[in-house]
């Protein structure tokens, strides 16, 4: 699924993205080191994998999107 960075705390590696509908989903450093990133800046479009439905959906992978 891709979506768009919009939080992200270097010290804590924790942030959030927004889907492309808009809906704002927290990630934690767990979800961003799996990914092997080293900086994310807001606005970049990156491409999460998520567990979980509705209420209780988490992400548990942050990266990049390539084309």
């Amino acid at each position: 699924m891709q979506a768009t960075a919009y939080t992200y705390d270097p010290e804590t590696r924790n942030g959030s993205v927004l889907l492309d509908d808009g809906t704002p989903v927290p990630f934690d450093a767990a979800a961003f080191d799996a990914g092997g990133l080293r900086l994310l800046r807001a606005g970049q479009r990156v491409r999460i994998e998520t567990a979980g439905e509705d209420a209780s959906r988490r992400i548990t992978l942050v990266t990049l999107q390539t084309f």
